[in-house]
């Protein structure tokens, strides 16, 4: 550990910078060892903080790189002149307004971090999102700086004849030596972290949009030449954004150009560059045949969530990082609702609940815990979090809930028009939903400043004689990290009545089936006179607040709740919790050493599922699914992973068992040959279908081995082949395994030469106990697929094993605590943004037994013992806190 700890930032100490960049022209020239950047900067002093008095000038730099030249208004400086460190560039200044040149150099093909200029393969790009432009050249690194970009490039026109920066392209030519430039113009003001450069030799698909003004604009996407064929889901997909933004948002594309790259070594899934946006190539490339059906709905979900940032993040930033929830949160909720509407609305709002509640609750329960803005951060590279992103959109979606859908798109047109070209803060946000909808969400704004997962706790009564029914909600907030004490929230809790019948009753004040109860105290109670009966309450419909609800619904409350509520969302949520309840008890069957026998009413459930025939497939293919051991685990005080994954695995073998007969009928019907569409209804069957070959792989007959292998061998898509790989690779019994090996081979020599697939190809050994032992990880990470200085392999085999692999990684042994240590030691010297998020297993060990507590704990101090960057740094000492 380093002796000077890293300090923390914080936003009560937020001012406005010293100065402001006007104009931004940058020169790069890429030479193949080593890169020279010459910035010339127009500077303005900032006379809101400074009227007379001229401060110097303190620029962010990185000690990765070279300082070649300095000028200030023409005059160079020496040495003596500035002062140079590890992370800042300081100018004497002497005027209100100035131009500054300064030459860096950089070695790109060097840097191992992929934050900066850095080499991909052999293609120059950029990542500079949060603090990346600082490894480029010395500069205001911050958010609410914005600035007009020019961009020249010059490289060399055999191997590089493709270069692209933001904007558009206003100049271009070649020089005598073989090198070629071009001169991107971007008209439009951005903070630093918006810039993007590609150099390289890549190939385009091309494409153009008419926007609702008739304007035409020029789609390209670039990738290398053996990846071209797999663009024309990416491109359809940003085609339908564009055109769903200007129909939802009233929000037309700006530039004459918009163009995406597909990446190989990126850190995160994709970059929203203004007009250049990057991808990692696992979040653009598609065809039937390499990509799954999930692969698919990710990249449009990606491709529009960057695509939406044009607006929702780059026409307004945010003012400081602490904000990164306006640009991050609102633009997840549009995606998010732009995927609801091109596929099935409730399986979209049943995934996204589902990663929310096994993933972010846990965040929120775990000692990296923060609210939705956070308050302070010693790296911000470690608060990219689930809390920004996914619970920053429940916030703004809540809103919605609360306003309506025409309030909240007034709300959104009053955000645009008052805030185009401005680096602005959620308040801002918030101010223009209230202003435009004359309601008042100041404690609502609670929301954005306390931590944790809210609870609410719901009793009922009921009186006969008058026909009154009384709902009566408490809420409350754990202790989290600095806030031992919370104040209510403002929730909106959607709600509705059952009859005994399974009627849905009126509940709103025009008769409408489904009401919005805003809870806004402690504790408060709602009544709902004129009825006849006493109902069962469906709570929190659509989710419609990210809590953890109790109420003590019976199994059979649950089943009737799943065969009546008209709500989709909680006709899953109420198999889930049935499930849940069963797969507890089972547990506690297994610490007390009793028999198990599985409750006969989780399998009748599951077969009025599968003969159904008139139900919705999407719906079915989620119902069917068991809760993850994710979920389970954060259902349990002290965690026990064994029980937990014997008790699951229990059920899954129970319920094959005794609906063997309805799961190969419901398989037959659905295994039908035809041409692949990643279209909702298609999708919906191959789900369905593959969870029924799932259950069925559980048996011990040749017939059901068969089966998979069958389907293995005649896929014509992606989708069916993995499931099948799967189902095999995770089957229950001795001939499984036997059999995985030889499909495992088989897969490795069909696609062993297109790195996305052997991702999956890793993923898929190592995320299963079954077959996933430490020992094939080590195995694998020898494998000449394996490269550890991709992001997505370390990804697909580490994290998969780690963060999947419960059973395996929590051996009493320790050893994959170990494993997990010594590569997050090795991985901070090479990328320290990986090495903080993989360190996630570990930080939450108080949650375990008393043995796993000590080990997992002792591995978190040998990583402390050693010197750390300020991402690795902070996750450990928090952890250990």
């Amino acid at each position: 550990m380093k002796d000077a700890q890293p300090g923390a930032i914080y936003l009560k100490d937020y001012q406005e910078p010293d100065y402001w960049i006007d104009k931004t022209d940058l020169s790069f020239d890429l030479v193949e060892n080593e890169t020279r950047v010459t910035a010339r900067l127009q500077f303005r002093l900032n006379q809101d903080r400074h009227n007379s008095q001229l401060p110097p000038l303190v620029l962010h730099g990185n000690a990765d790189m070279k300082l070649d030249l300095v000028k200030v208004d023409g005059v160079e400086l020496t040495p003596e002149q500035y002062t140079l460190t590890s992370e800042t560039l300081t100018l004497p200044i002497s005027s209100d307004r100035f131009e500054t040149e300064i030459v860096s150099v950089l070695a790109p093909q060097d840097n191992t971090s992929m934050e900066g200029l850095y080499k991909s393969g052999g293609m120059y790009c950029t990542q500079c999102e949060a603090e990346g432009f600082r490894r480029i050249t010395w500069y205001l690194d911050r958010p609410d700086v914005m600035s007009l970009f020019t961009t020249r490039i010059t490289a060399d026109k055999a191997k590089y004849p493709v270069l692209l920066s933001n904007g558009n392209c206003i100049e271009q030519g070649e020089t005598e030596d073989g090198r070629h430039w071009k001169v991107w113009e971007d008209p439009f003001k951005k903070p630093a972290y918006l810039f993007a450069l590609v150099a390289g030799n890549l190939v385009s698909v091309e494409d153009t949009f008419t926007t609702q003004s008739g304007r035409d604009v020029t789609l390209q996407i670039f990738t290398e030449s053996h990846n071209i064929t797999k663009c024309d889901h990416a491109m359809r997909s940003l085609k339908q954004s564009m055109r769903w933004d200007e129909e939802v948002y009233g929000r037309e594309y700006d530039l004459d150009i918009f163009m995406i790259v597909a990446v190989d070594d990126f850190n995160m899934g994709a970059m929203e560059n203004k007009g250049l946006n990057i991808f990692n190539s696992s979040c653009v490339l598609a065809r039937a045949d390499t990509a799954t059906d999930a692969t698919f709905q990710r990249i449009e979900a990606i491709v529009a969530h960057e695509y939406f940032h044009n607006w929702s993040g780059n026409r307004v930033t945010c003012r400081d990082w602490f904000q990164l929830s306006l640009k991050e949160g609102f633009t997840v909720f549009r995606d998010s609702e732009f995927s609801a509407d091109m596929n099935s609305r409730t399986v979209k709002r049943i995934e996204d609940v589902n990663h929310l509640r096994s993933a972010q609750f846990a965040e929120d329960a775990g000692p990296m815990a923060h609210p939705v803005r956070p308050s302070s951060f010693i790296e911000i590279s470690n608060f990219y979090t689930l809390t920004v992103y996914e619970k920053g959109a429940e916030i703004v979606r809540m809103i919605h809930n609360l306003v309506g859908k025409d309030g909240f798109r007034k709300g959104s047109d009053l955000y645009f028009e008052r805030h185009d070209g401005q680096a602005v803060t959620c308040e801002d946000f918030v101010r223009a939903m209230e202003d435009a909808n004359g309601v008042d969400l100041s404690q609502f704004m609670r929301w954005y400043t306390q931590a944790g997962t809210p609870v609410l706790d719901v009793a009922d009564s009921y009186d006969a004689d008058n026909k009154r029914y009384v709902l009566e909600i408490t809420q409350s907030c754990p202790t989290t990290p600095g806030q031992e004490e919370k104040e209510p929230f403002h929730i909106p809790l959607g709600i509705g009545l059952l009859s005994p019948a399974g009627v849905n009753l009126p509940v709103g004040d025009k008769g409408e089936t489904t009401t919005v109860l805003e809870v806004r105290e402690a504790s408060q109670q709602f009544v709902f006179e004129n009825m006849a009966e006493r109902p069962l309450p469906s709570l929190l419909r659509g989710f419609s607040a990210p809590v953890r609800l109790n109420y003590d619904y019976s199994r059979e409350d649950l089943l009737f709740l799943m065969r009546h509520d008209e709500d989709g969302f909680n006709r899953w949520d109420s198999c889930q919790r049935l499930a849940t309840d069963t797969i507890l008890d089972l547990v506690r069957d297994i610490q007390a050493a009793n028999p198990l026998s599985l409750d006969s009413r989780l399998i009748e459930a599951w077969r009025e599922l599968l003969e159904d025939e008139t139900a919705d497939k999407a719906m079915v293919a989620e119902m069917l699914s068991l809760p993850s051991e994710q979920w389970l685990s954060e259902q349990m005080a002290v965690i026990d992973v064994y029980a937990i994954h014997e008790a699951r695995e229990f059920v899954r073998g129970e319920l094959a068992k005794s609906l063997s007969e309805p799961l190969q009928s419901l398989y037959r019907g659905l295994a039908v040959e035809k041409p692949y569409k990643p279209e909702a209804e298609d999708i919906a069957e191959r789900q369905l279908k593959n969870i029924c070959l799932g259950y069925l792989t559980e048996l011990d007959t040749p017939a059901m081995l068969v089966l998979a292998e069958t389907q293995f061998n005649n896929a014509t898509n992606m989708t069916d082949q993995m499931a099948a790989l799967s189902c095999v690779v995770n089957g229950a019994h001795q001939s499984a395994l036997e059999k995985a090996d030889a499909l495992l081979s088989a897969f490795h020599d069909q696609w062993k030469g297109d790195a996305n697939v052997m991702d999956m190809w890793l993923s898929v050994q190592v995320s299963g106990a079954r077959m996933g032992s430490l020992e094939r990880v080590k195995k694998l990470m020898e494998h000449p697929v394996f490269d550890y200085r991709n992001p997505n392999k370390l990804r697909s085999l580490i994290g998969a094993f780690c963060m999947r692999n419960l059973k395996r990684f929590h051996d009493l042994s320790g050893e994959g605590y170990a494993f997990l240590a010594d590569n997050i030691i090795r991985l901070d010297k090479q990328n320290p943004q990986i090495a903080a998020r993989m360190l996630t297993p570990l930080t939450r060990w108080r949650r375990y037994d008393e043995q796993r507590v000590g080990l997992m704990k002792g591995e978190l101090e040998r990583i402390q013992a050693n010197e750390l960057s300020k991402d690795v740094f902070e996750v450990v000492s928090k952890s250990l806190a």
